[in-house]
């Protein structure tokens, strides 16, 4: 997952073999392994706490094999993830659903658009149904043309109940339909979907918390694009401080994921990364595993 890292590791390593490294030669190691760190975009903060843990073990050390000293980086980028995660509630939508007695439990969804926001949607009405809870679907999306009907053909193929109103109409007037409409029909839940915004707009990003101060939702979720590199960090930071999301879903986790995104995503909100997204069908929705994670950080 951090290849670039890896490949630092393995070329420093060799200099760390049979010598004692002084703590000039040591300085720029760790720059050059900086670098690396900070492309692979892990937080800065973290990049410095690995970086002077790291030199507090290698100064004036001789190591026999390259890869005592692989194993120092990866025992201290293990330890102090560890410590993130810590610091990270556990949270199972699914049982939060479960225990709620007054329905339907508000998910809202929020996130900019292209980050596969409408298909997570459709993915989290397919996980409800594959645990017996029922929901309804709201197309909060009025502005982006072509929004609600992308949703409805969702909402079709799962078999689910889509609330919508004309585009234009007040997304916070269509959320609250839905929550009326479940009340009355006794859903379990309400998906709330939102337009697609970028976080620099605050009069978007105030309808957001115009939605979420109407509906009260139980359980606001953040769509976050795995991709989208250093923009992601932005992107949490904004919403985080607008909307006070409970968890995030990172999409396309399929694809090559530095892996610095979910890190950053930890460490800036403290909120869980509850779902990953996996691929392009219902299905592929999968629990966030912090342990798998780790393993694969030097796979």
């Amino acid at each position: 997952m951090l290849d670039k890292v890896k490949n630092a590791v393995s070329n420093i390593s060799k200099i760390a073999v049979e010598k004692q490294i002084s703590e000039k030669e040591l300085d720029k190691v760790m720059e050059n392994l900086t670098i690396e760190l900070l492309e692979s975009e892990i937080p800065f903060d973290l990049v410095e706490q690995i970086s002077e843990n790291i030199k507090k073990q290698m100064i004036d050390k001789k190591f026999a094999r390259s890869d005592e000293f692989k194993e120092i980086i990866k025992s201290e980028f293990t330890s102090t993830i560890k410590k993130i995660f810590q610091k990270v509630e556990d949270v199972d939508l699914i049982q939060l659903i479960n225990s709620k007695e007054s329905k339907p439990f508000k998910i809202l969804i929020v996130g900019i658009n292209g980050s596969g926001k409408t298909t997570t949607v459709a993915k989290i009405g397919h996980l409800l149904k594959e645990n017996n809870i029922s929901s309804v679907i709201v197309a909060g999306d009025t502005f982006r043309s072509g929004a609600i009907e992308q949703i409805k053909e969702h909402a079709d193929r799962l078999e689910l109940k889509l609330i919508s109103q004309k585009y234009g109409s007040d997304p916070a007037a269509v959320a609250r339909d839905g929550v009326e409409y479940s009340k009355t029909h006794n859903i379990d839940a309400v998906i709330i979907d939102t337009s697609g915004r970028v976080q620099t707009n605050s009069n978007l990003m105030q309808e957001v918390l115009k939605i979420k101060n109407v509906v009260n939702p139980d359980f606001t979720v953040f769509i976050g694009d795995s991709l989208a590199g250093n923009d992601l960090v932005s992107q949490t930071h904004e919403f985080f401080k607008f909307t006070e999301f409970n968890g995030s879903i990172l999409t396309k986790v399929d694809a090559d994921v530095k892996g610095g995104a979910i890190l950053s995503i930890l460490s800036e909100t403290g909120k869980p990364i509850i779902y990953i997204g996996t691929g392009q069908e219902y299905k592929d929705l999968e629990k966030f595993n912090e342990e798998r994670f780790l393993s694969g950080l030097f796979q």
